[in-house]
Parts: C-alpha cells; structure tokens; sequence
C-alpha cells in the first residue's frame, strides 16, 4: 500500500469541505425562511450568495491541483445541519427560535474557518500560491461570517430569545 502525503490529505479535505460547501447551500434557504429576526434572514442570505462564489472558488482549487471537483460525505457538516433542523422544528414560533438557528450557523462558520485555516496552510506548503489567495479570500469572509453572527446575537438575537411566548 502507497504511503498517503500531505497532497492527499490536502486533496480528501479539499472534497470534504467541497460537500459541506454545497449541503451548506441547500441549508440557508431554509435557515433564512425559518428565522424571525429580519437581520437574521438577511445574513442567510448574504452568506447564501457568498456561498456560491466559495463553490466556485473551491472548483478553481480543484483546478489548480489538476483534480476534478468532486465532494466526500462531511458527517461533521450532515451533524451540524441536522441539528439546525432540529432546532428549526423543536423551536418554531418560540422566541428562542432565532438563537438557536443563529448558533447552529456558527457552528457551520466555526467548522469551516477550521477547514479552510487548514487547507490554507496545507496549500502553503505544498507551493500552491494561487490555491492560498482563494482559500484566504473564503477565510476572510467566513470569519466575517462569524463575527457578523455574534454581533446580532449580542445586540438583538438573545434578548430577544429570553423573552415570553406570547
């Protein structure tokens, strides 16, 4: 059996983060639709739109590495997504609704400045420069993402939460 290099483990993680990528897509739609908080709807679907430009940039790192885009089951991201939906259904018309779904979403942002502050370094390493200036430019925004996040919980999204069903 070949030994597996960093080039391999750069390319499996570039798949996973690839299908986290696109479940993550499919999962704003609803976030957006199931949040109570007009900021809240919104940031979904900005990030949605951000997004689809980190697809495609996660298809020019494929590109550069000389692999064809392909993704790998992320059971992290199938977790993490569940429990937004969960949340979406145990939650629905409660005044916790809003942060609960709001914390799901960072938890998805969390994982993914993991994945990508990873591939970064990894991409680094193996000389892939223009793989870095991609992979950098969707840090930036996840970690922008996040940051965004913690601001509506702290100004508007958990007082809110801690209120009275009406």
């Amino acid at each position: 059996m070949a030994t597996k290099t960093l080039e391999d483990l750069f390319h499996e993680t570039l798949k996973d983060i690839y299908y986290a990528e696109r479940k993550i897509l499919k999962a704003l739609p609803k976030m957006a639709r199931g949040a109570q908080n007009e900021k809240l709807k919104a940031a979904f679907q900005q990030h949605k739109e951000e997004t689809e430009g980190q697809v495609e940039r996660l298809q020019q790192v494929f590109e550069i590495i000389g692999k064809r885009p392909r993704a790998k089951t992320c059971p992290a991201i199938d977790g993490i997504v569940e429990e937004g939906e969960e949340i979406m259904e145990e939650f629905k018309g409660s005044p916790a609704l809003d942060a609960g779904l709001l914390a799901a979403a960072q938890a998805v942002e969390h994982y993914e400045i993991s994945r990508y502050g990873t591939l970064r370094a990894w991409a680094q390493q193996l000389g892939y420069k223009d793989a870095v200036k991609l992979l950098d430019e969707t840090l930036a925004e996840e970690s922008k993402t996040d940051e965004l996040l913690t601001e509506l919980a702290e100004q508007a999204v958990n007082a809110a939460a801690q209120k009275k069903a009406a």
